[in-house]
């Protein structure tokens, strides 16, 4: 039987804890599926599945419930150090196509930075799937615009959970995610 989601949720999070591990639970926990088993997928944005509220989608889940999600995660104990996890989305004008979802993590970017790179990424798979044309040098406000004006790609967003590693050494995790829903 194949499992093809319906909804997909957007969440993110931070953690900070003298364990790694630890802090990779707090992150989940902030982002409210620690509870939940995890089981990593890759890119693809099933057709016609559409984004809700994560405050709705958790309203159906049990714990100890499988779900499925793209993941961006980084970690650090190096006190001060930026870092982000992003997830971005691109979604097609025509829902009987599939999409993409990306994950992007970094040091040393803003949220607004990382954010826009995981929107590029998921738009620039997503517009070479559909074969539409365009510069990977140029920059993705351009390449936005190419993207908008071929009216295959409806629209793309993201989410981004930045932070800045604990100045005291303790291990700090960021999460960002795409949790794909029946």
């Amino acid at each position: 039987m194949a499992i093809i989601p319906k909804k997909v949720f957007l969440t993110k999070g931070v953690g900070r804890h003298k364990e790694k591990l630890a802090s990779f639970e707090l992150a989940l926990r902030m982002a409210k599926i620690e509870k939940y088993n995890i089981v990593k997928v890759s890119s693809i944005l099933p057709p016609d599945a559409k984004v809700v509220a994560r405050e709705k989608a958790l309203k159906e889940l049990k714990p100890g419930q499988i779900l499925y999600c793209v993941v961006s995660s980084t970690a650090t104990n190096e006190p001060n150090r930026l870092m982000s996890a992003s997830i971005g989305i691109a979604i097609p004008a025509d829902r009987l196509v599939y999409g993409y979802i990306s994950e992007h993590h970094s040091f040393g970017q803003t949220e607004r930075f990382s954010g826009d790179y995981a929107e590029d990424l998921a738009a620039s798979m997503l517009a070479s799937t559909l074969g539409i044309e365009f510069n990977p040098d140029q920059a993705y406000d351009e390449r936005r615009d190419i993207f908008m004006m071929s009216k295959k790609i409806v629209r793309t967003r993201s989410v981004t959970q930045s932070s800045r590693a604990d100045k005291n050494g303790l291990w700090t995790t960021v999460v960002a995610a795409a949790v794909l829903l029946d």
